[in-house]
């Protein structure tokens, strides 16, 4: 036993995948003296996708990490969010962070802005990425773990941290497999320039028609300091309807987008083909237990759903930390992963649940939910203490998870300075 727990303190760690929550896994198990190796499928690494919003809870993890000042300085304050009836032009939803503390609040950023920090921070560490690696299995021989490739074998590790998202090879080694659902809406993203007129600046604001259409602007800030500011920009849509969209022409759709929300005429035209868009399809599924013989999974590896709360992100930062800390002083491979698991059970479920719950009264083709929505909900939210209640969901912090994984919670403030 003795012997393990001394192997603890510096294990020889692989890690598939380089977005945002392998990199800070990379950063985190590196400093707590493990020997980590990255491998990543494409030549360069590279983000995908436009841009999200980094609530307090993956923001105390960029902090944890010394990245959080660049990051301010970099994104976008976001203190509200904002949702529009496009018929009426009625506010529906209004939720904002102050009922939490008056300097609590999320940072839109550019997913290339939150790359480029935590691969600048790798690369600063000398940390070793292996690039062009597809990763295809999982394998043991002789008490170790392997990779294999495309390219061939690479091990033997400890431990496999399996960050490579929602279609991982890998997923079929958890101890308890989860099927993926996928879910009717997606949507179209693409980055456009910011305009201040008829926007706020520290908000995301939407516009609905029911539930079936939904637009929305956010703020990201920019890519580089002496970049341009921008903005994300998304039109929610069930994917199989895509190719009539393309087939009747960018012209048309921006002329639909327009009579939602004329505002948007100066974000549309800058989308003058629908190459500049993203098409994101999403599912649904959470495995519960993240973890098998030797692996720990992190972020949509496991556990993925809806956009609609903005948690993805987050939720990967917050696994990453929970390795780090279940890795902190256990005895062996087998009781880390465990703590692991217990760790991250609860808020996961808990934001898996409600993300499943939220979205058809957003993205759906009924009309009763966004008619509640519109009503009831829109009626409540202002009655305490559902505005703290819902500040509490949308900043990720319900069931605490930055307490139970020892974080700091200073005022962001502090953090950028």
């Amino acid at each position: 036993m003795s012997g393990e727990a001394r192997l603890l303190k510096s294990l020889d760690i692989a890690i598939a995948g380089a977005g945002p929550g392998g990199l800070a896994t990379a950063l985190l198990l590196s400093r707590a003296g493990h020997r980590v190796r990255l491998f990543e499928r494409f030549e360069t690494p590279r983000p995908l996708g436009s841009g999200l919003m980094l609530q307090p809870t993956g923001l105390a993890v960029l902090a944890a990490l010394g990245l959080a000042g660049e990051i301010a300085a970099l994104g976008a304050r976001v203190e509200r969010l904002i949702g529009i009836d496009a018929k009426s032009g009625r506010v529906v939803l209004d939720v904002g962070y102050r009922p939490l503390g008056p300097e609590v609040h999320a940072i839109a950023v550019h997913r290339a802005a939150l790359f480029n920090v935590l691969h600048d921070a790798v690369v600063a560490e000398r940390l070793p990425i292996r690039t062009g690696f597809v990763v295809e299995s999982l394998e043991r021989s002789g008490g170790g773990h392997w990779l294999r490739g495309q390219q061939g074998l690479e091990g033997p590790f400890d431990l496999v941290v399996d960050a490579l998202g929602s279609a991982s090879p890998l997923k079929s080694e958890a101890k308890v497999p989860s099927r993926s659902r996928a879910l009717s809406f997606g949507a179209i993203w693409g980055t456009v320039p910011w305009v201040d007129a008829g926007f706020r600046r520290d908000a995301l604001m939407q516009r609905y028609r029911k539930a079936s259409i939904m637009i929305g602007v956010l703020p990201v800030g920019r890519q580089r300091r002496d970049g341009p500011e921008l903005a994300a920009f998304f039109w929610s849509l069930r994917p199989e309807r895509f190719a009539a969209v393309q087939a009747a022409g960018i012209d048309s759709w921006r002329d639909e987008v327009r009579g939602h929300w004329p505002e948007t005429a100066p974000h549309l035209e800058a989308i003058t083909d629908f190459e500049q868009m993203t098409l994101a399809r999403y599912a649904h599924h959470t495995l519960q237990i993240p973890a098998g013989d030797g692996i720990a999974f992190i972020g949509d590896s496991a556990h993925s759903t809806s956009p609609q709360l903005g948690q993805g992100a987050n939720m990967a930062l917050l696994d990453a930390a929970a390795l780090a800390e279940a890795l902190t002083g256990a005895a062996t491979i087998a009781d880390a992963l465990s703590s692991y698991a217990r760790l991250r059970r609860w808020h996961v479920r808990l934001y898996q649940m409600l993300s499943l719950t939220l979205t058809p009264f957003y993205q759906s083709d009924g009309n009763l939910l966004p008619l509640l929505r519109d009503g009831l909900v829109s009626a409540a939210a202002k009655v305490p203490p559902v505005p703290w209640l819902l500040a509490s969901m949308v900043s990720g912090q319900l069931l605490s998870p930055l307490k139970m994984l020892r974080l700091e919670t200073k005022p962001l403030r502090e953090v950028a300075a």
